[in-house]
This record gives structure tokens, C-alpha cells and sequence, in this order.
């Protein structure tokens, strides 16, 4: 929609609706994805990933996130995106549920779906946290997998140890597996990012329930070089995993893969990377928090939702006049809160979204911090206008 408007009007448009951070990867990355082409280490490597990237991200784990795994447990993959939906896909079973936040990555909805599973959304708070007794009561016996992403897009809400712990403890008296998508690991702007897989670093490893999943396209901004990873929560389902990733990709691009060795070894780029887009938080979205927009500055990751229901418009037409009218793009949040009806078979009947949502709108503050001014500006202006000045 964005792209179209530029052509038609041959002007430039503030995109505040997708996560394109206004920084690039770390020049290492870049010359070791190419120089690795010119060298000639472009051959195949195994399911799993080559071993020297599996052992630096397993020195990584560790060190930054407290989980203790192994190389075979680790696996490098074209994104995360497709190393979620891998993950979904090993453990998907015939009528089986996984449980799916209310407030969610599209993305989620789309893998669950093409993995097999049923999907159930489960409630979250006035703070977008998850609410324990709200998932208790959607789960049913045919329940999974529970996937909990922080923080978390679209609403950057992060979790607290003690709530993770209580979430853990959770799938594990009911027998779930636990997806936690860890994207925006060094994007936390109150507390710390604490793994899922770090709380049960003392169980078993045939006990354990946490399958993790990491990204580059976050700290090291390597969006488009597709490259992440998944941590299994055990031997028995890093074996499911390889028969998923032999049948859909083979391996992972090697060149790729030498340019995440590269990014780990600069992980304090990730680090001023964060700062940036904190620096964005802290300097821009008061605005709109001072304008009735958005409750909350959002305690971790790229997004924030904000409610335009004063305006007197659903998310559809603001977002709609905005570009037309202002030149910025924002996105409408009913595409997060899609709640499809299946038939018994599993097909789609309809995916209408949930009614609470008409009036979201979700923005990425990741990006150039004048642009970001401008368009988060002409938003408040906007909606001012729109609802009387009130």
C-alpha cells in the first residue's frame, strides 16, 4: 500500500509500518559473507548447519543467556521465521492445539496452520502480558504447544522472571511444549531478558520443554540475509527438527552462515543498535502517549499499539487517510488478532478478526529517528483533527 502510493504520486512515504531498522549489519558480517563467495565456501553443510557456527552459538547461549545446550540441539536456519515454523512442524500431530497469543505476529498464525495444528488464542492483560488463568481456561486436552514471544510484537510487552516461571511451570504440569520466540533478545528498555530454556537449566535434558528460537535480523540488522536458530529442549526433539529441515531446505547458505560467525563475534553492534531505538522510544513516543494514543511507553522491541478509537475511525480508514492525506503508513492491528473458524477437517472457513482490535493500529520505532519524528507528528496531528482536538 505504502509502495503503491510512492509510485503513484512519486513522493516519498514514512514507513511506520514495518520493522526495516535504520541500521545495517556490522561490516564484519558483510565481509565475510563476501568473502566466503569468493573463496569458494559455498559447499553444502548438514541439516543442522555447520559445526563451527553450532558451537559458537552454543558459547553464546550460554554466556548471554544462561541456557546450556549442546551443538546438536542447536540449529542454524534461514530466519527465524523459518525456524518457527520448522519447530511447528516436528511436533504437529493430527487434531492437536497450540496455544497462540490474542495480540500476535501474523506469522504465527500463518505456521501454525500449514504445520497442522489448531489454532487457540490465548487472553493477555491490560499490560499485553500473557494471563495465566485466561490460558488455562482456553486449553483443552487435545493442547500441544503454548508459544510465548519476549518481547514481543506487536505490543513490545516483556516478561518478568516470576510470570515466566509460572508460565513454565504451567506447560510443564500439563505437558506442553514451550516455543519461546526470543527475537528482540537485546531490545529490552525496563528490566533484563531472561530465556525460557535459562529456567530449566537444571532439569534433565530429556526432561525439558523449551524450544528457543533467536534471530541475526534483529542485533545484527542481517534482515535480509535470512539467518537464525533454534535451540531444542532435547535430543528427542532436535531429531524430529532434523527430518523437518533435510525434506524443506537441506541445509542452511554457507556464505550466510560465515557471516553470522562474524555478527557473534560483534554482538556489542547489537548493543548500540538497542540504544538507538531506545533513544527513539524515550525521545519520540511520549507524544503519543501524552496524546491519549498509546497507554505505555512499550518496554521492549521494535512496535507499538496504539488505540485511535477517539478518532472516531477503525484502523482501517485511519491508517487509510493517513497515507493519503499525511504521507505515512502505519498498520492496521486487526491483521495481529485474526481469529480463523476451522472445520473438523482443519480448513479455513473464515479468519475474521477479533472485534477489540478495530481501532489498533501498530507502529515501528526502529527506524531513522527524523523520520520517525515527522511521521509520529503528523500521526498526533492528525488524530487531533480527527477527534476535535479532544
Amino acid at each position: 500500500m505504502a509502495e503503491e502510493y510512492e509510485r503513484r504520486h512519486a513522493t516519498d512515504v514514512i514507513k511506520l509500518h514495518v520493522g526495516e531498522p535504520a541500521f545495517g549489519p556490522p561490516p564484519e558480517a558483510t565481509r565475510a559473507l563476501v568473502d566466503a563467495v569468493r573463496a569458494g565456501r559455498t559447499a553444502y553443510t548438514c541439516a543442522e548447519g555447520a559445526l563451527w557456527l553450532r558451537e559458537a552459538l552454543t558459547a553464546k547461549l550460554a554466556r548471554i543467556n544462561a541456557i546450556d545446550t549442546t551443538p546438536d540441539r542447536v540449529f542454524a536456519t534461514p530466519g527465524s521465521c523459518q525456524g518457527l515454523a520448522a519447530l511447528m512442524q516436528s511436533m504437529a500431530e493430527p487434531g492437536a492445539e497450540l496455544l497462540l497469543p490474542a495480540l500476535h505476529w501474523p506469522i504465527y498464525l500463518q505456521q501454525c496452520l500449514l504445520a497442522g495444528f489448531r489454532p487457540v488464542f490465548y487472553p493477555l492483560g491490560g499490560d499485553h502480558l500473557p494471563d495465566l488463568d485466561g490460558i488455562e481456561s482456553v486449553a483443552t486436552p487435545a493442547t500441544r504447544a503454548i508459544l510465548l514471544n519476549s518481547p514481543a510484537n506487536p505490543t513490545g510487552a516483556v516478561l518478568d522472571r516470576g510470570r515466566m516461571s509460572d508460565l513454565l511451570h504451567l506447560a510443564r504440569t500439563r505437558g506442553w511444549r514451550l516455543i519461546s520466540d526470543e527475537a528482540y533478545e537485546q531490545f529490552v528498555y525496563v528490566g533484563d531478558h531472561v530465556s525460557f530454556a535459562a529456567l530449566e537449566r537444571d532439569q534433565r535434558p530429556e526432561d525439558r520443554v523449551v524450544d528457543s528460537v533467536f534471530t541475526f535480523s534483529k542485533g545484527a540488522a542481517m534482515t535480509g540475509m535470512r539467518l537464525g536458530y533454534v535451540v531444542t529442549a532435547n535430543d528427542r526433539a532436535a531429531r524430529a527438527l532434523r527430518v523437518v529441515q533435510e525434506a524443506s531446505i537441506v541445509a542452511p547458505s554457507t556464505p550466510i552462515q560465515h557471516a553470522g560467525l562474524a555478527a557473534l563475534q560483534r554482538w556489542d553492534a547489537g548493543q548500540d543498535n538497542a540504544e538507538l531505538v531506545r533513544r527513539n522510544r524515550d525521545g519520540v513516543l511520549p507524544l503519543l502517549v501524552g496524546s491519549g494514543l498509546l497507554g505505555a511507553l512499550p518496554h521492549g522491541g521494535w512496535y507499538a499499539v496504539l488505540d485511535v478509537s477517539r478518532t472516531g475511525l477503525d484502523a482501517e480508514a485511519f491508517a487509510g487517510e493517513l497515507l493519503s492525506d499525511h504521507g505515512v503508513a502505519v498498520a492496521p492491528a486487526t491483521g495481529f488478532a485474526l481469529q480463523p473458524r476451522l472445520d473438523d477437517a482443519g480448513r479455513v472457513l473464515e479468519a475474521p478478526a477479533a472485534p477489540w482490535s478495530r481501532h489498533l493500529v501498530r507502529i515501528a520505532f526502529c527506524g531513522d529517528p527524523v523520520a520517525l519524528r515527522a511521521g509520529v507528528e503528523r500521526l498526533v496531528a492528525f488524530a487531533a483533527a480527527r477527534s476535535g482536538g479532544a
